[in-house]
């Protein structure tokens, strides 16, 4: 009985990496026929609907934003079969100029995930320093920088650390672990040229 519970879950897990993998690959086809400023438009809205929603959920959030410098969004698709992989897009914003850089992050890793999960990570960035470190040499997340999820889905950040502060809200899905360690964020060099 055990053998055959046992094997189900790996084929029920095995069948929503499968699933997530076609949505992903019928994401990226529409992605790619998009026009570059559709592109930046799409990342545009995501980002201000984002921080809009984590502003709303978190006072400390609201608080650290308005003494920040910039922010940035991204929103991210991570899967996972024992070796996690993902990515995604995002801009970087600079409150005082209102200039934006539109940037890529990647993810890796090897645990004991399964399955799929679409997040978002948002940056709130202290000074301008902070947020051009973070533009043009871009920026590698460890496991110190993992984030604990609040049941509503947005981690909990009270202060700047290091000139930064971290939040990751969900959307659900099935990955046990949701943080955003093995992640390295750089400039978008097709989205940023003119």
């Amino acid at each position: 009985m055990k053998t055959l519970l046992h094997r189900t879950v790996v084929l029920l897990a095995v069948l929503a990496v499968v699933l997530s993998t076609t949505a992903l690959s019928a994401e990226e086809k529409e992605w790619k026929s998009l026009k570059k400023e559709e592109k930046r438009e799409q990342i545009d809205e995501r980002a201000a609907e984002n921080l809009a929603a984590l502003l709303e959920k978190s006072p400390q959030a609201q608080e650290l934003y308005e003494m920040a410098f910039g922010w940035a969004a991204f929103h991210n698709l991570k899967l996972a079969a024992g070796v996690t992989a993902g990515g995604g897009k995002g801009v970087a914003v600079n409150r005082v100029s209102g200039d934006r850089v539109y940037m890529e992050m990647a993810t890796v890793g090897v645990g004991v995930s399964l399955g799929g999960q679409k997040y978002d990570v948002i940056f709130l960035f202290e000074t301008a320093k902070s947020l051009h470190s973070f533009i043009e040499n871009g920026w590698e997340a460890n496991a110190s920088a993992n984030a604990a999820a609040w049941k509503s889905g947005v981690n909990k950040a009270t202060a700047f650390v290091n000139g930064l502060a971290i939040y990751q809200m969900t959307n659900g899905g099935l990955m046990v672990n949701a943080d955003i360690a093995g992640t390295k964020y750089w400039k978008d060099g097709k989205l940023n040229n003119e």
